[in-house]
């Protein structure tokens, strides 16, 4: 699905370029197999009640052959929806203050890659993906989150050859924690607590 591309004066990414197509999920009217049809919360874009159709695990494609003409024409109206670098700008912005969270804030409006961006066990999420034990800065608060809650979101934002992890509680504001090379005479002028990527 195509989203219609809103021109930068500057020529520059922005939110308002990075929009994205609306998504729906894929379904079909139970009795008749065959025409894919795009699921909104109670039924088909179409107008199909939800009990007379069976859902897929997958996203409608109004481009598809055997999509639904009037979900296709529905689908393609519907609005844009904000980027993942500006969900997770909105979620950012009432973290505690702080320089990290002002270069993540910062680097997420100049479009830095939103490399992970997934909810689950917190005791998972910090064993396999958060790369605790690479903390320099936030890591006590980090820690603590990952100890403390029985479900967390983590994203891990890459903004040129450094990354920064933070934590989403689901009830609270994100948690910025940085990872990577402390100031060093090796690296007297390194970022402080980011993680190189490749090193994660």
């Amino acid at each position: 699905m195509l989203a219609p591309v809103i021109q930068d004066p500057n020529g520059g990414w922005s939110f308002a370029t990075a929009r994205e197509a609306a998504s729906f999920g894929a379904g079909e009217l139970t009795s008749v197999p065959g025409v894919e049809h795009a699921m909104a919360e109670s039924g088909t874009l179409c107008g199909i009640p939800e009990h007379q159709a069976t859902r897929y695990m997958h996203l409608f494609e109004p481009a598809e052959p055997q999509a639904c003409p009037a979900c296709r024409q529905r689908a393609e109206a519907a609005p844009t929806k904000p980027c993942a670098q500006e969900r997770l700008h909105d979620r950012l912005q009432a973290a505690d203050p702080g320089q990290a969270r002002d270069d993540l804030l910062a680097a997420l409006r100049n479009g830095a890659k939103v490399g992970l961006w997934l909810r689950g066990p917190a005791s998972s999420l910090g064993r396999h993906d958060a790369g605790l034990d690479s903390l320099t800065e936030g890591a006590e608060p980090a820690i603590k989150a990952f100890n403390t809650t029985t479900s967390l979101g983590l994203a891990r934002v890459e903004d040129g050859a450094w990354a920064s992890l933070l934590s989403c509680p689901r009830t609270t504001a994100a948690r910025s924690s940085h990872a990577g090379p402390a100031l060093s005479a090796d690296n007297p002028q390194g970022p402080r607590g980011r993680l190189p990527l490749g090193k994660t």
